[in-house]
């Protein structure tokens, strides 16, 4: 039986801690959900295109996919989109991109925002 050692990239480790202490602090269980799924697997983590995000997204609202967001597809509506990884079509598409780490620190508390996947 192989030990489960989490992922090796530090600053996934960074963050996923960083999420969790967040999440405790300001007792926000957004972020400890999003530290889950980061925490999971290279292969179970999400993968969502950008026709998918459009779909289940509200003008104004914050998309959260924890994971990678592709470039199928077109983003028609007015929102954010903050991801841990993007492809390199979604980033010329997506013109409000953000990093996991800077909604925490522009929405400490979550508000608007939706995850995706």
């Amino acid at each position: 039986m192989v030990k489960r050692t989490g992922p090796t990239n530090e600053n996934l480790r960074k963050l996923i801690i960083d999420l969790n202490t967040i999440s405790k602090k300001l007792k926000v269980p957004l972020w400890s959900r999003i530290a889950y799924e980061l925490n999971r697997s290279s292969r179970k983590r999400r993968e969502v295109n950008l026709k998918v995000i459009n779909l289940h997204i509200n003008d104004g609202e914050i998309a959260l996919v924890p994971g990678k967001v592709l470039g199928d597809g077109e983003l028609t509506k007015k929102a954010k989109i903050a991801a841990f990884k993007f492809s390199e079509s979604a980033k010329a598409k997506v013109k409000d991109s953000m990093s996991i780490e800077q909604l925490v620190k522009e929405n400490p508390k979550g508000k608007n925002v939706r995850i995706i996947g």
